[in-house]
């Protein structure tokens, strides 16, 4: 059993008797009051999941095991003094639940690189069967799902095994599927985008660096970015679509191919990952209309309410939890602000930055007037040369794998059941609240 395995099995064991003994001594105690508008509003603030890896606090923004994100860009290995924490570090955080090692970080690292290098070539081939007009999240999942053809957790289930040792062949899936997701991104990428001439990985990388090299991106600027990127939306607590499905198919005992492959399927929705492209359009409509990719404030308040007047939401503003400026945002700005602060898009995004949200607070209608982490995200991407952006969502997937892949070895070691709410009728809910239309 390798260290970091041995390592989570010393920290979950304990944790894990520890809930079933609160389960059997607690368990009947009441925890929240539900209200119909909560259930009714898409169970907004309904406490019904336990998830160790993140928290989201709607006035502080995330944390990460307790760490928020500047403590994060402090705290964790890192390529180089000034460079950007190393994502092998926050997954080992995530699953463990305490600070790595630099030894840590370079066993992750050399692990998934062994570990990529065994991807199914049919898995390769199933993308190439699809059209490359195929938008990339289709050829991300289906790949996904054709690597399960080497699913550790189905063949041990298969043949017959104890449900306490469910996480073990769990936590193997879970490496080999976090190993080979940039490889098959950069894949897709290079197939869609370059005419199909494929770069080979390089072993000696870390995982967001060698995404950046099979992209075709030589350069320690975007590796750097790249990092940041992958720290940044690793996880975010589990109620998003994203966590909160592949938690839920989990339960079902399904793979983690299964599992990662129905959460992308959410994940590629519009009003989840799929955001960071409505933003880049938002922008790009934005830009011929005014005739500059440099307007003024005046012009950008004027285009934002017009946007409002025609029914449509202005996109990278909002959140459904916090109500501050998202901290992914504040740290992405920072860096662009650090590296790149000349760049058009940039200069764009910090002028709507300072105009949108009174637009927004103007209407009386919004709670959270400020922005996401999708604001910023593409533009960034787009600035050091990455600006095909279908591929963005693909991007956010491979991070988002880092934090709901961690927690799903965490359901197995917990033992938690099949999720299944009950669910009424409309009728039921008139007679609950003594409602007559």
């Amino acid at each position: 059993m390798d260290h970091i395995k041995q390592r989570l099995k010393e920290v979950a064991f304990p944790r894990a008797e520890s809930l079933k003994k609160m389960v059997q001594e607690h368990g009947t105690k009441v925890i929240q009051e539900v209200t119909l508008e909560q259930v009714i509003s898409g169970m907004k603030g309904i406490v019904a999941l336990l998830t160790d890896t993140s928290k989201l606090d709607p006035a502080e923004g995330i944390r990460f095991r307790g760490y928020s994100i500047p403590e994060l860009r402090s705290h964790l290995p890192k390529i180089s003094k000034d460079g950007e924490p190393l994502p092998e570090g926050l997954f080992y955080l995530m699953l463990i639940g305490e600070l790595p090692s630099q030894k840590d970080v370079d066993y992750i690292s050399q692990d998934w690189a062994r570990r990529a290098q065994n991807i199914p070539e049919h898995a390769f081939r199933v993308i190439d069967a699809l059209p490359k007009s195929a938008h990339p999240m289709i050829q991300f999942n289906t790949a996904i799902l054709a690597m399960s053809t080497q699913s550790h957790f189905r063949k041990a289930y298969m043949d017959g095994m104890d449900k306490k040792d469910y996480w073990d062949p769990m936590y193997e899936g879970v490496m080999d599927l976090i190993s080979r997701l940039p490889v098959i991104a950069a894949y897709i990428y290079r197939r869609v985008f370059h005419d199909g001439k494929q770069i080979e990985m390089d072993p000696s990388l870390d995982w967001a660096g060698n995404m950046a090299h099979m992209m075709g991106f030589e350069s320690e600027e975007v590796k750097r970015l790249m990092r940041l990127y992958m720290v940044l939306h690793a996880d975010h607590e589990g109620g998003n679509v994203s966590a909160h499905t592949t938690h839920l198919v989990g339960t079902a005992l399904s793979n983690p191919y299964y599992s990662f492959a129905a959460g992308m399927n959410g994940l590629a929705g519009p009003l989840h990952g799929m955001a960071n492209q409505e933003v880049m359009s938002w922008l790009e409509h934005l830009i011929k209309e005014i005739g500059t990719d440099r307007p003024s404030k005046t012009q950008i308040r004027d285009y934002a309410e017009e946007t409002l007047k025609q029914g449509r939401v202005i996109p990278g503003y909002g959140h459904a939890v916090l109500r501050k400026t998202d901290p992914r945002f504040s740290e992405q700005l920072d860096f662009a602000n650090k590296y790149i602060p000349d760049a058009p898009l940039i200069e764009l995004v910090r002028n709507i930055y300072e105009v949108v949200p009174e637009v927004l607070r103007a209407t009386g209608k919004v709670k959270n007037p400020w922005p996401n982490v999708d604001a910023i995200s593409g533009s960034l991407l787009s600035s050091y040369g990455i600006k095909e952006y279908p591929i963005y969502t693909v991007l956010f997937g491979v991070s988002r794998a880092l934090g709901v892949l961690s927690s799903l070895v965490w359901d197995r070691i917990y033992g938690m059941p099949l999720e299944r709410p009950t669910s009424h009728t409309l009728e039921w809910f008139q007679d609950k609240v003594g409602f007559k239309s």
